[in-house]
């Protein structure tokens, strides 16, 4: 499902009017009306009621006016509350005040911090009625916000959110919770909390980055009308990853019967050093229960006593010259057991010493085959910014927003303030001269954006997950999945959603404490489950 920004979507609109000859005030009565159904199907009827509209100075408030005047038709008692005056109303939105007030819909004007004080007293006055208040509507700001709200429209955001004297009244936000931004999810200033969001034609980003989705509330996207041909035209690089998009993502892992360990692939895994174990036991762990045919741990002559005794599925290399590290020492034995193998991962609990970071960097700008990065590759490669060399195969980051700040030499707030432009700007500065790297950044809202220019939201995991491993099995996962004749952007989308649905499914049956290993056990049931989608 298509995210496109507020531009990209102002675009859209403009091109099913232009191009299409459909009228604004038709797409702005089939989102108020389709609203309104919304509304109907999750609170049940509303005759006999009255509902409040906080009206703003746009579309947005154009779009309220049709949601009052249809909830009017449905016997239920619409007050409108403009925050600006009426008649400063353009175009759309100022046609459908003309109805309001042919209708003698009852309306009153706030367009001060002064007269917001008035609205307690008249809320107990439509109370005292004996009806019931159906819903608060917000149609405050839309899409195109950009600034900190402030004045009357920051105080009946704040009175919304947080008087006692409307709390429990569901609250419906239009097209997007105000005072969110919808591009990014970041607040400016203060923010409605939403029940319910009624989005128009597509998601937008901010729905589900950053603070988007504790204000966005139940998210229910409304067909205005725009047609398909104008989506299909239009260039929206920013994906909603979700399990309908990750279906088809998995399809090659279908199986036939005639087939055998060597069809699905060798994974080489660098990774592990001493004391960090467990990174290279849980990456390898990933990618055996995603399915790779084969996997060999490259490991020091030391620890391959371990990794023999916790990884009986898989095959261990130990390296001649490596002791409790790997180390550049050992390249031509590296380079030697890549030979046949049809992916790498780098770097799950690899250490940073010299001789290490030299064979990370050496590896990084040598091996043709896809790469997945994380972990102290990551940090090596961070230290060597400004020296590293152009990259000789496909990479894929699996960053956390620590090591994503180190990437792009900047603070962790900077990237948690605009999550999808820092791993934009972190995959534009890796990628080089190419064009196939990739970047994950993990967290809330995951997100996987590609030097090619397309950008997934994933809309899997919950909190339970903030628990250590869980990086290293997705790590696992993407690698299990390049062996598997997944391509390399579909392999580290379908890896995050599966790594979250995973942890969702756990989540749902234990809460908070299960482990990655547990994870890790989860993913056969949840391929399962996509590819029986696919039948």
């Amino acid at each position: 499902m298509k995210l496109p920004s507020a531009a990209e979507m102002r675009s859209l609109d403009q091109c099913a009017i232009n191009e299409y000859n459909i009228p604004g005030i038709v797409l702005m009565e089939n989102a108020g009306l389709g609203t309104v159904r919304m509304m109907e199907e999750e609170l049940g009827p509303a005759a006999n009621s009255f509902a409040l509209l906080f009206i703003g100075p746009g579309n947005n408030g154009g779009d309220g006016l049709v949601i009052g005047r249809h909830l009017h038709q449905r016997g239920c008692q619409p007050i409108f509350f403009f925050l600006v005056n009426p008649d400063q109303l353009k175009g759309d939105a100022a046609a459908n005040m003309d109805i309001v007030r042919k209708l003698r819909l009852p309306f009153h004007v706030i367009d001060s911090e002064a007269r917001v004080q008035t609205l307690p007293v008249l809320y107990k006055q439509f109370v005292s009625r004996g009806q019931p208040c159906y819903a608060i509507i917000d149609a405050l700001f839309g899409t195109g916000l950009i600034r900190s709200v402030s004045n009357q429209f920051l105080e009946i955001i704040n009175l919304i959110n947080y008087s006692d004297l409307v709390r429990g009244i569901p609250v419906i936000a239009v097209d997007i919770a105000s005072g969110m931004d919808s591009d990014n999810g970041k607040v400016h200033g203060s923010c409605i909390h939403a029940d319910h969001t009624a989005t128009y034609g597509c998601p937008k980003p901010g729905h589900v980055l950053h603070h988007g989705p504790e204000s966005t509330g139940k998210l229910h996207v409304i067909d205005i009308g725009i047609p398909p041909e104008a989506l299909n035209r239009a260039r929206i690089t920013t994906e909603l990853l979700d399990r309908n998009t990750t279906t088809s993502l998995v399809s090659p892992l279908r199986r036939i019967d005639n087939v055998h360990k060597g069809s699905h692939g060798h994974l080489a895994v660098l990774a592990g050093s001493i004391g960090k174990t467990g990174a290279a036991t849980l990456a390898v762990k990933g990618a055996l229960r995603t399915g790779s045919g084969l996997v060999s741990l490259f490991t020091t002559k030391s620890m391959n006593p371990i990794f023999e005794t916790l990884l009986v599925e898989a095959m261990t290399v130990p390296l001649p010259s490596s002791t409790d590290f790997l180390g550049i020492n050992d390249l031509l034995a590296i380079e030697h057991g890549l030979r046949g193998k049809k992916a790498v991962i780098l770097g799950p609990g690899l250490g940073t010493e010299e001789a290490t970071a030299d064979l990370v960097l050496k590896l990084y700008q040598t091996v043709e085959l896809p790469m997945v990065l994380d972990a102290d590759a990551l940090n090596i490669l961070a230290k060597n910014r400004d020296t590293l060399g152009v990259a000789a195969g496909p990479r894929i980051f699996t960053p956390h927003p620590g090591e994503i700040a180190r990437l792009l030499g900047c603070t962790i707030n900077n990237v948690q303030e605009n999550r999808m432009r820092a791993a934009q700007e972190a995959c534009r500065i890796y990628s080089k001269e190419r064009n196939d790297c990739i970047m994950i950044l993990k967290g809330a809202g995951t997100i996987i954006t590609s030097s090619g220019g397309n950008t997934s939201i994933n809309t899997s995991g919950n909190p339970g997950m903030a628990t250590g491993g869980m990086g290293d099995v997705l790590t696992g996962i993407i690698g299990g999945l390049l062996c598997q004749n997944v391509g390399c952007e579909e392999a580290a989308a379908a890896g995050v959603f599966l790594h979250g649905m995973a942890g969702d499914c756990l989540y749902e049956q234990y809460g908070f404490g299960y482990t990655a290993t547990e994870l890790s056990d989860k993913l056969p049931e949840c391929i399962q489950s996509l590819l029986h989608s696919v039948s």
